[in-house]
C-alpha cells in the first residue's frame, strides 16, 4: 500500500470531494443487502445483548443488599451457571425472525432518505444530509423493531433455574401480550425505540460514510474494500450506542415493567430513574454494549459488503 500524507476528515457540512461518481441510492438493493447484514449482526452479538438487557432491568436492591449482578462478567457467569450457555441466547428467536426485515427496512429507509435528497444520478450528499437520511431510516425500522424488542426484552429478563416461566418462546409471548393488552401491549415502548433510533441511526450511517469515503478518497478506490468496510462498520456501531444508550435503557425498563408501573410511559421511567439511580443509570449496561458493538456491526457490514460484491458480479446494473 502506498504511503499517503495525513489529511483531515472532511467537515460534516460539506460534500465528499475527489471521490468516484456514486450512483443514485437504490432502496430495493439496500433492502436485500441490509437484511443479510442484519442476520450476521444477531448471530454474532446476541449473548452480549442479553447481558445488557439484564443489567438494565435488574431489580433495585434494598438498602444493605447486594445488586443481582455486580457487572458484565458477573451477569454472564450467573446466567451460564443457572441457565447454561443457552441462557445467553434467550430471546434470539424474536430478533432473528425479524432481523432481516428490520435491517432491510432500516437500510432501505436510509437509501430512500438519500435518494429524495439527491438532485441527480451522480449527486453527492453533504454529511449533514447523510445524517438526516440515517435518522429517516429509524422511522422505517421502528414499526417492525418495536414489537420484536418488546418480546426480546421479556424473554431475556425471564429467569431460569427452576423459576416459573411465563413465556414459552417468541410466539407464546406475542399471543399472551396480545390477550393481555391488545396491540398496545405488543407495541409498548415504540416511542422509546424511535427516540433511540432516530439520532442513533443518524450517527451510525454518518460515521460509516465518513470513514469509507475517506478510505476511497485517499486510495482512489471506486468501492470500499472488505476489511475497511468491516472496521468502519464496527466504529459505526460504537457511535450508534454512544448516541442511543440512554433511550435504550429507558426502553428496556419500560418494556419489561408490569402493566401500570409507569403511568406516563417513558417520562415516568426517566423521572423514576433520575430520582432513585441518578444520570449514570442511563448508561447502565454500557460495558457489554461496547464489547458487542464493534464485532456485531462489523459483522453487519461484512454481510452487506459481501452482498454488494455479489450484486456487482451477477447484476452490475442493479
Amino acid at each position: 500500500m502506498s504511503t499517503v500524507t495525513a489529511e483531515k476528515l472532511l467537515p460534516i457540512s460539506t460534500a465528499p470531494e475527489n471521490l468516484p461518481a456514486e450512483r443514485k441510492a437504490n432502496p430495493l438493493k439496500s433492502f436485500i443487502t441490509g437484511g443479510f447484514g442484519g442476520i450476521c449482526n444477531v448471530l454474532s452479538g446476541h449473548p452480549l445483548d442479553t447481558i445488557k438487557v439484564r443489567l438494565q432491568t435488574m431489580p433495585r436492591p434494598s438498602p444493605g443488599e447486594q445488586p443481582m449482578y455486580r457487572g458484565t462478567f458477573d451477569c454472564a457467569a450467573k446466567t451460564i451457571r443457572n441457565e447454561g450457555f443457552r441462557g445467553l441466547y434467550k430471546g434470539m428467536s424474536a430478533p432473528l425472525t425479524g432481523v432481516a426485515p428490520i435491517f432491510a427496512m432500516c437500510f432501505a429507509g436510509y437509501a430512500l432518505g438519500k435518494r429524495v435528497q439527491q438532485t441527480g444520478e451522480d449527486a453527492k450528499l453533504t454529511y449533514s444530509q447523510i445524517f438526516v437520511a440515517g435518522s429517516f431510516s429509524g422511522l422505517f425500522s421502528t414499526l417492525i423493531m418495536a414489537p420484536g424488542e418488546r418480546i426480546k426484552v421479556l424473554l431475556q429478563t425471564q429467569q431460569g433455574a427452576g423459576g416459573e416461566r411465563k413465556y414459552n418462546g417468541m410466539i407464546d409471548c406475542a399471543i399472551k401480550l396480545y390477550k393481555e393488552g391488545g396491540l398496545r401491549s405488543v407495541f409498548k415502548g415504540s416511542c422509546a425505540t424511535m427516540l433511540r433510533d432516530l439520532p442513533a441511526n443518524g450517527l451510525y450511517f454518518l460515521c460509516y460514510e465518513i470513514l469509507t469515503n475517506e478510505y476511497k478518497r485517499r486510495f482512489n478506490r471506486p468501492n470500499v474494500d472488505l476489511l475497511p468496510a468491516i472496521a468502519a462498520g464496527g466504529c459505526a456501531g460504537i457511535f450508534y450506542w454512544i448516541g442511543g444508550m440512554p433511550a435504550d435503557v429507558l426502553k428496556s425498563r419500560l418494556q419489561s415493567a408490569p402493566e401500570g408501573t409507569y403511568k406516563k410511559g417513558i417520562r415516568s421511567v426517566f423521572a423514576d430513574l433520575m430520582k432513585h439511580d441518578g444520570p449514570l443509570a442511563l448508561y447502565r449496561g454500557i460495558t457489554p454494549v461496547m464489547l458487542r458493538a464493534f464485532p456485531a456491526n462489523a459483522a453487519t457490514f461484512f454481510g452487506i459488503e459481501l452482498a454488494n460484491a455479489f450484486f456487482r458480479m451477477v447484476a452490475p446494473d442493479f
